[in-house]
């Protein structure tokens, strides 16, 4: 499951986003990751009709790549992507159709790792942990309380400012787990209720389809299911050939963080203490190189310490304006500026939108 770390004293208790236990912290830009979920969203779109230099607008990678299974793309390019289909497609059905049309074949080693699962409460551990194999633009957990099972869902937060988008990751996941639940658990499987944290109407999912109701404006989202769908036989788990895959799907972790590089180093520091984060002279002394190699290296990657400062700030201070109650004093504390006029300059400079526009969506 999702370890929790404590990056810095907060006044509040919601931890800043971060990905599964183990994994590398993957910013927008690096591109690490396959392309099945943007061959899926291609697939769609190109069904529909609409031509590829338009899905692919500013997405910067030639059709010929989209199925390529060389080619890797960044979660900016993702996102790139889903903002052409909003743009795009009339479609009010689009992003859970596009999430249904992603199947366990489709995500390589993990996918596998999920069949072989020998159980399925452990299918839902391996799930969480290994999410970020998968291109994760939401943050997802798992729980169960009175006899229910729930995936909680959050959009990255640092991804987007806009809620047409937040709307489309949200709902494009929800298809995704139930179109994965489904190849596993058999095609029966239905959840009981899908909650959603943001208002609308049903349109947004075809209920023969979905086969539960939905309901809208709730403290977050989630798909609820009984607990004793856990409890039937994992027909194609394997007991010995689970720890095998298991541990190829540690050598992709470990691969990713090879990509990565120094930036993923930079945000682990950044992160343990973002209201008092060091300089990038010390940041450099404590990853054993002087200031002008981190420069030299960051700038490699087409990044600099100051845009990574942002980035996970810009992280940080959206989820507290999305989820919590904060004043933006507490938020401008927490994130290490002196006050809250500065803070909001400073997220200003960063979305283009003031907190209070964030609020009110």
């Amino acid at each position: 499951m999702q370890k929790v770390r404590q990056h810095h004293p907060s006044p509040s208790s919601e931890p800043p986003p971060e990905g599964a236990q183990g994994s590398p912290i993957v910013g927008l830009s690096e591109r690490v990751y396959e392309t099945t979920k943007l061959a899926a969203l291609f697939d769609m779109l190109s069904n529909q009709g609409h031509p590829a230099s338009e899905i692919l607008k500013d997405v910067n990678l030639p059709a010929k790549e989209v199925y390529s299974s060389k080619a890797r793309i960044s979660l900016k390019q993702l996102l790139t992507a889903y903002k052409n289909a909003v743009r795009l497609s009339q479609d009010p059905h689009l992003a859970y159709r596009i999430g249904a049309s992603i199947h366990i074949s489709t995500y390589g080693m993990y996918g596998f790792a999920i069949l072989c699962c020998p159980d399925f409460r452990r299918t839902m551990q391996f799930a969480t942990r290994y999410h970020m194999l998968a291109a994760p633009l939401a943050a997802i957990s798992f729980s169960e309380e009175n006899g229910s099972a729930i995936w909680s869902i959050e959009p990255n937060l640092h991804a987007t400012t806009d809620l047409a988008l937040y709307r489309f990751i949200t709902e494009m996941q929800i298809g995704i787990h139930i179109s994965l639940m489904r190849d596993v658990m058999g095609p029966a499987f239905a959840p009981d209720e899908v909650c959603l944290a943001y208002p609308g109407a049903d349109a947004s999912f075809p209920k023969d389809e979905l086969r539960c109701n939905v309901s809208f404006a709730n403290p977050a989202n989630k798909i609820v299911f009984r607990s004793t769908w856990l409890e039937q036989q994992a027909r194609l788990g394997n007991k010995t050939t689970y720890p095998a895959i298991v541990a190829l799907c540690d050598d992709l972790l470990d691969d990713l963080t090879l990509r990565i590089g120094i930036a993923g180093k930079i945000r682990d520091l950044l992160l343990a203490d973002i209201t008092n984060p060091p300089t990038s002279s010390a940041a450099a002394k404590l990853l054993g190189m002087n200031d002008r190699s981190l420069r030299r290296k960051l700038r490699q990657q087409g990044l600099s310490y100051r845009g990574l400062l942002d980035e996970l700030r810009t992280q940080i201070a959206l989820k507290y304006l999305r989820t919590t109650r904060l004043s933006n004093d507490d938020i401008a504390l927490a994130l290490g500026f002196s006050d809250a006029a500065n803070f909001r300059r400073a997220f200003h400079r960063w979305t283009n939108k003031a907190p209070s526009d964030i609020r009110a969506e």
